[in-house]
């Protein structure tokens, strides 16, 4: 076996070649191929044993959820926002496709943009995590290029295109982005007249278009001839522009924007805000500001980057608010900074704060939370509780009373690690969670045998050298600190899924171990000079730069256990966990590594009242229904590339459909790509 082995790995080699830029990341990136032959096929007999430390079969399920599909969420018919409802559920009442008929699922149609780029001509590479709305018997999806593409819902066929004729520069990001439009309708329409129902889409370079959804022309009426420039209103540090990657969160009359800025780059920067504006007109109504004057003026961001969500009855909006400039280090942030990596509740007529809950004090390891809260209302003890659920990067996810912010679960101060960099006083402790369990592990896993086997033991020669005292240890100067999980890991912007019916809580997780060293100012330039060298960010203001690497060895694989990614569900009742299973699958050097292992996950599930969970999601390029009760695989089927979005499902003229954008990530995989894809049972089921 280990002769074969090392033949075919040797045999794979040829296709292992990264074209893309050096040190991107440990899943795309490649070590030279002649002595990465070498030492697999020294090592291929020690490797067929390290493949069994971590065992090839799928986790047992803890539990069998409960589910009777007995409570109506919607419809069926629509997937009118970014994720699915204004309460974020991502839950849909369609219930054609059933776990019994799933495995017929086919591709009904496809869409090709066009809009894509790989990063090795004039533009960087595209990042394509639109979710696809249906509304208005149209499917809208917006794309990196920024251009909204209407087409017909059952055959994929293009309406109307808009082109802001952006100019295709990544400003604040490292890639083109772009998560999606959002779609308004005036609650007592103007007959005959153009703009009662509008699509927005926004650009990196803080402009956002309003244009007719009908017609695709721009609406007049909407900022300066259908263009909002929401950089208007950064009136205290504009050194970059508000980017308006994430689409508006549409209530009544009113978009809720918040913004994207550089991560790692300034120690001063735009302070966060929430811009509440008339979705006819673009006209402001009020701003929420995260930040104090005094805050902002040694700090900056504790912005908004991820959607929202909204309790309709409850006049309510709730905004996850990210982390406060610099991210590693804050010995020079003055003031209090209550907002910081918080979920705050805002009344949406107002902007006045209802309530807000900090989930990390004194931010220095990038934890934003990250995405837009769940909300549901919880049966618990014979009563009804509104609830909200706040899942967070650091792989904990809180439930808390929507209308005070008081934990449902308990929430327990934890003494954490004191920090050893000059100037830096660290938080003596942190926000954590009992139940429910977290769905990224608290303590690291150890050195992964497999990654240290094949790098000649310099995994373990690393992590002797790093400084780790647990979760929420402190960035350090030295060798660094070992960050787990790091800013990529635990849940990231989709946030998780909900069944109303049976209180199932769905959440995917990455498990992804950071290198976090701090540098001088005069050692950080004088490793980077002038160059931007990769995994190197300034920090500029502050009196030191910050390396961030994941941990890898010098063939680019993890130097930490497996699984890197899961597939959870929780009762929400109880808070007790359901079932764990890994979930995608990484390739590496041309094959795929045991199942067992699972993926970096980015995208969100969904959830149909048949108990399905449909979800992209993965490295691997392969889309997947899974069983709500039990986490088992229904079906899968490859697109184009990883569907790192949020799936949308509806019904149309008595047909379901599933859509993915298969756009990819330059954090899960090299393959970038252009495709929404549709899948449906055949005609006549």
């Amino acid at each position: 076996m280990a002769a074969a082995l090392a033949a075919w790995l040797s045999l794979a080699l040829p296709v292992a070649q990264d074209k893309r830029r050096p040190g991107r990341n440990w899943l795309v990136g490649a070590a030279p191929r002649g002595a990465v032959r070498l030492v697999l096929i020294t090592c291929a007999v020690v490797a067929v044993a390290a493949l069994g430390q971590y065992g090839l079969s799928r986790f047992v399920p803890v539990a069998a959820a409960k589910h009777d599909g007995a409570a109506a969420l919607d419809d069926g018919q629509v997937w009118s926002t970014f994720n699915g409802d204004l309460m974020a559920q991502k839950a849909s009442s369609a219930s054609q496709v059933t776990p019994q008929n799933v495995r017929r699922l086919a591709l009904a149609w496809e869409l090709r943009t066009g809009d894509v780029t790989n990063g090795r001509g004039s533009r960087p590479p595209t990042d394509w995590s639109a979710t696809p709305l249906f509304v208005n018997h149209t499917v809208y999806v917006g794309t990196p290029f920024h251009r909204i593409f209407a087409v017909a819902p059952d055959t994929g066929k293009v309406r109307w295109v808009y082109d802001p004729h952006s100019r295709l520069q990544p400003v604040t990001q490292s890639e083109l982005k772009g998560r999606g439009v959002a779609y308004w309708q005036a609650q007592a329409p103007q007959p005959g007249q153009p703009c009662q129902k509008m699509v927005y889409v926004g650009t990196l370079e803080g402009l956002l278009h309003g244009v007719d959804a009908d017609t695709g022309r721009r609406c007049a009426g909407f900022g300066r001839g259908g263009v909002l420039d929401v950089n208007q209103w950064n009136t205290t540090n504009p050194k970059w522009p508000l980017s308006q990657l994430q689409p508006p969160t549409v209530y009544k009359d009113t978009l809720f924007i918040g913004w994207s800025g550089k991560d790692w780059a300034e120690e001063v920067a735009p302070p966060g805000t929430v811009f509440a504006i008339d979705a006819r007109t673009g006209a402001l109504k009020w701003t929420f500001h995260a930040l104090t004057p005094q805050a902002a003026a040694s700090s900056g961001t504790a912005n908004v980057w991820a959607s929202m969500s909204v309790d309709p009855k409850a006049g309510v909006v709730y905004v996850p608010v990210s982390s406060p400039s610099p991210d590693f280090y804050g010995g020079r942030r003055k003031g209090r900074l209550p907002f910081a990596n918080s979920v705050t509740a805002l009344d949406a007529a107002t902007g006045r704060v209802v309530w807000s809950r900090q989930l990390v004090h004194h931010d220095l390891w990038d934890y934003d939370v990250n995405s837009a809260p769940v909300l549901i209302d919880l049966r618990r003890n014979g009563e009804v509780v509104p609830a909200l659920v706040q899942s967070t990067k650091q792989g904990m996810f809180f439930v808390l009373n929507r209308l005070t912010g008081e934990p449902i679960f308990p929430i327990e101060e934890r003494p954490v690690p004191e920090s050893d960099v000059p100037g830096e006083e660290a938080a003596p402790t942190q926000p954590f969670t009992a139940t429910p369990e977290p769905v990224t592990p608290h303590r690291w896993p150890g050195v992964s045998a497999f990654g240290d086997i094949f790098s000649l033991g310099q995994c373990s020669r690393d992590a002797a050298r790093l400084r780790y005292d647990g979760r929420f240890t402190p960035p350090s100067l030295g060798a660094g600190a070992l960050i787990y999980p790091g800013t990529a890991g635990g849940v990231q912007w989709g946030g998780g899924a909900v069944d109303p019916a049976s209180q199932t809580y769905v959440v995917n997780s990455s498990s992804i171990a950071m290198i976090v060293q701090l540098l001088s100012r005069a050692d950080y330039d004088a490793t980077t000079g002038t160059s931007k060298a990769s995994g190197y960010y300034p920090m500029e203001g502050s009196p030191y730069g910050v390396r961030q690497t994941y941990f890898l060895n010098w063939l680019r694989a993890p130097c930490w256990k497996p699984p890197y990614g899961t597939l959870s569900a929780y009762d929400l009742g109880s808070g007790g966990l359901l079932w764990r299973v890994p979930f995608g699958a990484v390739q590496k050097w041309g094959f795929f590594m045991p199942k067992s292992w699972g993926s970096v996950t980015m995208g969100a599930p969904l959830v149909t009242r048949t108990g399905i969970v449909f979800i992209g999601a993965s490295m691997d390029s392969r889309v997947r229904a899974m069983d709500l009760r039990t986490g088992a695989e229904l079906w899968s089927a490859r697109v184009d590339a990883p569907a790192v979005a949020n799936p949308a499902t509806y019904t149309y003229k008595g047909r379901q459909y599933v859509l993915f954008t298969a756009g990819g990530n330059s954090i899960m995989s090299r393959r970038v790509g252009d495709q929404l894809a549709a899948f449906a049972l055949p005609s006549g089921r």
